[in-house]
C-alpha cells in the first residue's frame, strides 16, 4: 500500500444503508422533540414567573384569564402537532408507506404506458398493410436512362 493510495470506503448493502439513514432521521425527529419538551417546560415557568412573581403583565387578560396562560395553551398546542407529527403521523405516513404510494404510483404508469403502447401498435397495423413497403421490387425493371 503506498502512503499516496486513495482510501477506499468499505462498500455497504444499499438497502441497509437505507435502513440506517431511516433510523439516523427518526432518531433526529425524536431528539428535536425530546428538546421541544424541556425548552416548552423551561419556557412555561418563565412565563409564570415572569407574570406572578415578577408581576410584569399583571394587567393584561383575555376573557379574564391572563395572558401567560394563553402563551402556554399555545404554545402547548404546538408542542401537540409536532408530538403527533412525530410518533402518531410518522408511524402511519413513514418511509414504508411512501415507498408503497412511490411503487403504487410506478405501477398505474407503466401500466397506462402499455395500454398506450398497444394501441398505436393497433392503430399502425392497419396503415402498414395499405402502404406497400420500400422492400418490394417494383412489376418492372426500371432503364437508368428514363427520367423519373
Amino acid at each position: 500500500m503506498s502512503l499516496f493510495s486513495k482510501k477506499t470506503e468499505p462498500s455497504i448493502d444499499p438497502e441497509l444503508r437505507e435502513h440506517f439513514e431511516n433510523a439516523q432521521a427518526r432518531v433526529r425527529e425524536k431528539k428535536r422533540l425530546y428538546r421541544h419538551l424541556v425548552l416548552f417546560v423551561a419556557g412555561a415557568i418563565l412565563l409564570i414567573i415572569i407574570n406572578l412573581v415578577l408581576g410584569i403583565g399583571k394587567d393584561y387578560t383575555l376573557f379574564n384569564i391572563d395572558w401567560f396562560v394563553w402563551a402556554i395553551l399555545l404554545w402547548t398546542f404546538f408542542f401537540l402537532v409536532h408530538f403527533i407529527n412525530v410518533f402518531i403521523l410518522n408511524r402511519f405516513m413513514g418511509k414504508e408507506w411512501e415507498q408503497q404510494q412511490i411503487d403504487k404510483l410506478m405501477l398505474k404508469q407503466k401500466n397506462r404506458i402499455s395500454k398506450l403502447e398497444d394501441k398505436i401498435l393497433e392503430s399502425a397495423a392497419p396503415l402498414e398493410k395499405k402502404s406497400p413497403s420500400l422492400t418490394e421490387k417494383p412489376s418492372a425493371p426500371l432503364d437508368p436512362n428514363t427520367p423519373l
